[in-house]
């Protein structure tokens, strides 16, 4: 367990291991945290702003209260999760060994489902600052103003709007894709929270019933909003890694912790092109 230690309106996470902000907030997992040049990410989840930064080896969080991180910011950096065994346990494969040492400090995000969602709607076919600036602009229309931005808008608000509405967020064909979710599952025709204790197969198949939204979308939701770890989307850097370093298959040493690698192989292999 890591120390935790609050002064003032600042909470520190004593020396804590395997996490690197820069790896985690960096690597395409989620679009709404941005750093200014001392270094400090700011960025809004679960409809609270805070401003987080590495100091002598700790992580320092600014903004939060006690209550806030033990309901959502220890959750959301997955800061019960032991990454040290994980890595030891994934690294029986060389190669994976050799990413794991490379970006070990990859913690995966556990974001809000709807969220989750939306924002990889958005990414396909898409890069990742255009990404940033699709999601700050359905934020800054359609979310609430709060100390620092605007808070992510639900799919409630979302589902009540019209194609001509979601055109001020220039996301393209994705719109029609946007509007889709956003009506079943405000309609509650699928209930997200539900699908964190469906069986990885299932919740996929539901998920994939929304239109636009194919293997690799559902597998990134499932993986970072809805808490399948066994998860492993799958997009051209992805099977270039595979099929370059592990001859086209997963390798069998990842066993439950296929997203976890999967992360260390992407940011890996797209970093040493």
């Amino acid at each position: 367990m890591n120390e935790i230690k609050n002064e003032k309106d600042l909470i520190y996470i004593k020396k804590v291991q395997n996490f690197d902000l820069t790896q985690t907030l960096d690597c395409g997992q989620c679009f709404r945290w941005s750093q200014d040049e001392s270094g400090v990410w700011s960025g809004i989840a679960f409809s609270k702003y805070i401003e987080i930064f590495e100091k002598d080896g700790d992580i320092v969080i600014k903004g939060s209260s006690q209550n806030d991180f033990d309901k959502i910011w220890k959750d959301y950096f997955d800061l019960d999760r032991d990454y040290g065994q994980i890595i030891k346990e994934v690294s029986t494969h060389p190669t994976v060994k050799k990413a794991a040492e490379f970006c070990g400090g990859i913690r995966l995000l556990n974001q809000e489902p709807w969220e989750a969602l939306c924002s990889f709607i958005i990414s396909q076919n898409n890069n990742i600052p255009r990404i940033k600036g699709i999601v700050e602009r359905l934020c800054e229309n359609f979310g609430d103003k709060i100390k620092g931005g605007y808070t992510f808008p639900s799919a409630q608000k979302i589902a009540k709007l019209t194609l001509d509405d979601l055109a001020v967020i220039r996301s393209g064909f994705r719109a029609k894709y946007i509007l889709d979710a956003a009506q079943k599952i405000a309609s509650g025709e699928i209930n997200l929270d539900a699908l964190k204790q469906t069986d990885y197969d299932t919740a996929r198949s539901i998920l994939m019933g929304i239109k636009g939204v194919g293997p690799k979308v559902a597998d990134c939701v499932l993986l970072y909003g809805l808490s399948h770890k066994n998860a492993f989307p799958r997009d051209v850097w992805i099977n270039r890694a595979l099929d370059q370093l592990f001859d086209g298959k997963i390798p069998e040493s990842v066993g439950n912790y296929g997203g976890i690698v999967q992360q260390y192989i992407f940011h890996y292999i797209r970093n040493n092109q």
